[in-house]
């Protein structure tokens, strides 16, 4: 989240360049003649015949992992390597930048001492015993193959032929023999996971074998198409996983959807005295106040360290962690409670937080698609239960929360950062961004092709150098239809009027995928919207469109307002507040909208502020107001306006 990074556990799993030998996934690696050249599918029917292992589970398994992407050599953010996501932790930390969280407070209620987290000295590195198994597959793959290591991180058909060295030795280790029949497997499968639970485990199974009953053909990021026909009529032997001897995970007071393995690991609920407590505020959601949102972050720790932070009293808290290798999930606080997380006490005491394992500012840390999935299916089940329609007005990064008032713009959390992958994480929600209206549309969705749009970042390893080229969900918004002209500016991050940047943490001129706004106007390639109070352009070829156009609702100032102010947060008016409340400032940002522009319309709410700044809850209590607000997309960030402020109508 951001929120998640301590400077003194981080054991940031970030990627180290790919050897200048790194295999390419056209002529595959040649590891002393033994393996065969060619196409990547070739690679994987190659080796699943060598190693007995049939061929529909050795390609299932690794799309679970990688989606048969091999990310030019670079390690995911377990550490992860190749199309087969074999692990070598203590490589891929090695060469791992060291990144710090911003200055955000997290609980992001004024009413109370701001609760930062202090930095520390940097832990050393873990070495290899130290780590779990599931971190250290590729070793247990040189052994296995003979392979050398760096070939197994960099070549792709060596990272095949280990992976499936692994799944045949897992066979073995169950007791079975190398069947034909990918039913039979159901249990090496589930060992693969590296899972230690029972739930999980079988989870990471049922994946696998669903990816091989529907079948999947997709394009990687070496531009070749790779399929697994169908199996529709597949019958796992799913009574294999019960020889494993894994533990059964406590799912206690647990609200997650069957469909995943979830694990009770509680935040604490502690009073330190002077008024001191932590990590979160108990709550009676959705009695006492309405869920609208749900916030995604990445925890800039690895999965250990996670744990660690989120059961600290003193540090800050979340609903859920999810752990990148398997998708296992383990949930913090009851739904009812409310996290610090999200940097703003409006956004926190109305949202659920979602902390994945991962990495901003290393674009070739990448993100499981196990991760993906259980996280998709967590978020529709919340939607679900909450009523939370699922678009970004609602499902929201961290990077889209806005600061509360204009002294907290600039500590605001960036994470998940353009490296997430909106478009698919929105395909598995059941929700994809697909054209609503015609060319001459007033409102565009945010679209780029994720693996092919791949703009220049800089400052991933250090400031002002560029970050390995990847893909990328958000476009760059200019001041006029051309590339060579500046970036919009940000007043809230840069009050003294200096351009945005490139730099990947540097939201000043970005705008995300499935973000909308109204259109400005259309010239050529180019396309301007309306963001932050001024005309923003982005390049919107036809040919390779970044968006795509959209019906929808859009709001203006009122008849005869100039200008109206834009807000952080949806406070009630000061009239609202009983006895013994004490009111709750209801201050602008510095960013103005001004009369002819116009802005994309979210929810309509009330007022609303939850008082609760001591530990005994019995003076708890949620003050709601006359005064009503719309949520709008002002620019990268989320805002509020006021209803009485404005006029709405159809784009």
């Amino acid at each position: 989240m951001g929120a998640v990074a301590s400077a003194a556990l981080l054991f940031p799993l970030l990627s180290a360049a790919p050897s200048a030998t790194a295999g390419s996934l056209e002529s595959g690696s040649q590891t002393s003649g033994s393996l065969e050249s060619g196409s990547l599918q070739r690679q994987f029917a190659a080796s699943a015949e060598r190693r007995g292992v049939p061929q529909s589970v050795l390609l299932a398994v690794s799309y679970l992992q990688s989606r048969w992407d091999a990310h030019g050599g670079a390690p995911s953010v377990t550490g992860g390597y190749g199309p087969m996501h074999l692990t070598d932790a203590v490589t891929a930390l090695a060469g791992a930048p060291h990144h710090s969280h911003g200055e955000e407070d997290a609980r992001g209620d004024d009413s109370r001492a701001p609760r930062h987290v202090a930095e520390a000295d940097e832990a050393p590195l873990p070495t290899a015993a130290q780590l779990p198994e599931r971190l250290k597959t590729l070793e247990r793959a040189a052994a296995l193959t003979g392979i050398p290591a760096e070939e197994l991180r960099t070549g792709t058909a060596a990272n095949i032929e280990g992976g499936a060295a692994l799944l045949a030795a897992a066979q073995r280790a169950s007791g079975r023999p190398l069947s034909a029949d990918p039913a039979d497997w159901y249990g090496a499968v589930a060992r693969w996971s590296g899972a230690d639970d029972t739930a999980t485990a079988t989870t990471f199974a049922n994946d696998v074998y669903d990816v091989i009953r529907t079948g999947e053909s997709r394009t990687t990021d070496s531009g070749q198409v790779v399929t697994l026909a169908p199996d529709a009529d597949i019958a796992p032997a799913t009574e294999q996983v019960a020889s494993l001897g894994l533990r059964t995970a406590d799912a206690g007071r647990t609200e997650c959807p069957r469909t995943v393995a979830c694990e009770w690991i509680p935040a604490p609920y502690e009073e330190f005295g002077d008024g001191d407590y932590g990590n979160h505020d108990k709550g009676n959601r959705p009695a006492s106040q309405s869920i609208e949102y749900i916030v995604v972050h990445d925890t800039e720790a690895t999965w250990d360290v996670t744990l660690k932070l989120v059961q600290d009293p003193t540090y800050v808290s979340w609903q859920y962690s999810l752990r990148s290798s398997d998708g296992h999930i383990a949930q913090h606080l009851p739904l009812k409670d409310v996290g610090w997380h999200a940097g703003n006490w409006f956004v926190n005491a109305k949202s659920v937080g979602l902390e994945h394992e991962g990495f901003l500012t290393a674009p070739d840390s990448w993100y499981t698609e196990a991760m993906y999935r259980t996280s998709a299916r967590l978020v529709r089940y919340l939607a679900q239960r909450y009523d939370i329609p699922l678009d970004r007005q609602h499902i929201l990064g961290h990077d889209n929360v806005p600061g509360t008032v204009t002294s907290t713009i600039r500590g605001m959390h960036t994470d998940p950062g353009p490296y997430w992958d909106w478009a698919h994480y929105f395909q598995l929600l059941g929700r994809p961004f697909t054209p609503s209206a015609g060319p001459d549309a007033g409102v565009v969705t945010i679209r780029p092709d994720y693996s092919a749009h791949q703009p220049v970042y800089t400052g991933c390893a250090k400031a002002g150098q560029a970050c390995a080229p990847h893909g990328s969900g958000a476009v760059r918004l200019h001041t006029a239809p051309s590339a060579d002209a500046p970036l919009v500016k940000d007043i809230g991050l840069r009050p003294g009027g200096q351009d945005s940047t490139t730099g990947v943490n540097d939201t000043g001129a970005r705008a995300s995928t499935g973000q909308q706004y109204a259109v400005a106007a259309r010239r050529g390639d180019w396309t301007a919207i309306w963001y932050l109070g001024q005309k923003a352009w982005f390049h919107n070829p036809k040919e390779r469109p970044t968006a795509v156009n959209a019906r929808g609702l859009v709001l203006t100032p009122k008849e005869g307002a100039t200008q109206i102010p834009v807000y952080g947060r949806a406070y009630p008016e000061a009239s609202a507040y009983p006895a013994g409340v004490p009111v709750q400032s209801v201050s602008p940002l510095p960013y103005k909208l001004l009369a002819g522009q116009s802005y994309v319309v979210g929810d309509r709410t009330p007022g609303e502020y939850y008082f609760a700044p001591v530990f005994d809850t019995t003076g708890h209590r949620v003050v709601r107001g006359q005064e009503e607000y719309y949520e709008i997309q002002f620019g990268h960030r989320v805002a509020f306006v006021k209803a009485s402020d404005v006029r709405v109508s159809r784009a």
